[in-house]
């Protein structure tokens, strides 16, 4: 299912380019090759189990993820891909590279997790296996396990029939603090890609063109310097940098009702100081600005600076601010939208058994649907800007719930999880292989790309040749819940499925 999302351009691109050409005779065999991609993932379907099954087990936040991109690296270096580790300066990020020629696909998916949403899998109501860890509660631990399967169909494809042409994938680290493409592209790691398949997961199969429903942000950490003094003995000494956060955050919540309906902001006080009878010389507030266009957010990016130079001025103290991530509104490909969108349609969806449907009536149960009037972000927009993109959505996940939750990570080492990602890898594998075979594909998206996305809009990055990838964040609560989390890693040689492991009988849901 193809969602078109027409704002402005994409309706320019109808008349412009209409749909992609239909194939040549010459390229009859591109049908059977589909085929038998198809069927080779469905060959591979435990191995897409166990992969997505493990990386749910290791369940790391941002810029921690070494379990899940050792255990990426190494199944990828088995199958023949050179790998370049610690890329861009994070040290649990990657591109593995296999092939030569053009044309160059890269495949990427997230694979970091949520805090506090440790989950049992297939257990409809809160479960944690561990409280207060993290855990995938947003279901990317399911994209690789797409794109590695899809790789390597493609590639034994690719070594039989001789064709040209080089696979590429990578991880999405710490995307939840959009910490990591923005830097990629700034590094040159896309420069010679002629199309990017990024996958995620959702409770559909689908893609879509155009301007993105989300937004796109800034993603920065205002941190003021004071005096210290005894709070009950001397504060008239002291300069409260808590004061100024504080300030920041008054002065920035009566700026909300001025600002567009689009907008998305939000905040969390990382350092409050020590103790109460201390005035904090030292204080730290993390905002997140979200608009629907890149100059708003730049806009909103200045207002922040503005008032937090403001609260420093009422306070007497310093303030300094770090951008810690960004992400474009993304804006993806027509070209590659509409090949992907009849691969969906040949591929289609699994086939859902009484026990998958159980587990989702019952999980939807535990939330109240509601209308959603905003949307994410996703620093794929960074990658969207610099090469024709598209987003390849699969159905691993259950319809109706809120996201970055416990109950989005329900589903994520079941059944519904492993069929969704099984779909979504035959997908990836068909698309990859129209764009290698009808290289037309190929010079259509760059027309749409150059003519239509870019042709009035350029891509100006948030992140300056000085700015360094915030690989510190996350590390202090994945040291504290490691050890513990070790004890629930997968191990696939004793058992078929992190199910089996755990020993949940599935489903498990509330008894009525």
């Amino acid at each position: 299912m193809i969602r078109r999302i027409l704002r402005l351009v994409a309706v320019i691109a109808v008349a412009a380019f209409g749909a992609p050409a239909q194939p040549r005779q010459s390229d009859a065999r591109l049908g059977a090759l589909k085929d038998e991609a198809a069927q080779e993932v469905d060959r591979m379907k435990e191995f897409t189990q166990q992969a997505v099954d493990q990386i749910f087990s290791f369940g790391e936040l941002g810029f921690q993820e070494f379990e899940t991109s050792r255990y990426c690296i190494d199944i990828l270096k088995k199958n023949g891909f050179r790998v370049e580790e610690g890329i861009s300066g994070m040290p649990t990020a990657w591109m593995a590279t296999w092939g030569s020629g053009k044309p160059v696909i890269a495949l990427g998916s997230d694979i970091d997790g949520i805090p506090q949403a440790s989950q049992k899998p297939g257990v409809s109501y809160r479960a944690p296996l561990l409280p207060g860890a993290p855990g995938h509660g947003e279901g990317h631990n399911s994209g690789q396990a797409v794109n590695i399967t899809a790789a390597v169909v493609v590639k034994k494809l690719m070594e039989r029939e001789r064709l040209p042409g080089t696979l590429k994938l990578w991880p999405g680290v710490a995307e939840e603090q959009l910490g990591a493409k923005a830097y990629y592209v700034r590094d040159g790691y896309f420069k010679d890609v002629d199309a990017v398949i990024f996958s995620h997961v959702s409770d559909n199969l689908s893609t879509s063109y155009g301007s993105a429903n989300g937004t796109g942000l800034v993603s920065v950490q205002y941190s003021f310097q004071g005096e210290s003094a005894h709070a009950a003995g001397a504060p008239w000494r002291a300069r409260s940098a808590l004061d100024a956060v504080e300030l920041m955050d008054i002065g920035w919540n009566f700026k909300r009702e001025h600002l567009r309906l689009q907008q998305r902001s939000h905040y969390v006080i990382t350092n409050g100081g020590d103790q109460p009878n201390v005035v904090p010389p030292n204080a730290s507030v993390w905002y997140f600005f979200r608009e629907t266009e890149y100059p708003r957010i730049r806009e909103m990016f200045e207002m922040g600076n503005t008032i937090a130079q403001a609260a420093a001025m009422m306070t007497g103290t310093q303030v300094s601010w770090r951008l810690l991530g960004s992400a474009w509104p993304a804006h993806f490909n027509k070209v590659v939208a509409e090949t992907m969108d009849a691969n969906i349609k040949k591929a289609g969806l699994p086939v859902w058994s009484e026990a998958d449907q159980t587990l989702a009536k019952a999980v939807q149960r535990e939330v109240k649907d509601e209308d959603k009037r905003g949307g994410g972000s996703d620093d794929i927009g960074d990658v969207s800007w610099n090469v024709p993109t598209v987003t390849l959505r699969y159905p691993s996940n259950i319809p109706g719930l809120p996201g970055h939750n416990w109950i989005n990570a329900v589903s994520m080492a079941t059944p519904i999880a492993h069929k969704g990602a099984t779909a979504g890898a035959k997908v990836a594998a068909m698309t990859v292989l129209d764009l290698l075979i009808r290289q037309d594909l190929v010079q259509q998206a760059w027309e749409y790309f150059r003519n239509v996305q870019t042709k009035d809009g350029k891509y100006i990055p948030f992140v300056s040749p000085e700015d360094k990838p915030a690989i510190e964040l996350n590390r202090t609560i994945m040291e504290r819940y490691r050890p513990e989390m070790r004890k629930y890693y997968y191990d696939p040689s004793r058992y078929k499925t992190y199910l089996e492991q755990l020993g949940i009988s599935y489903p498990t849901v509330r008894k009525e």
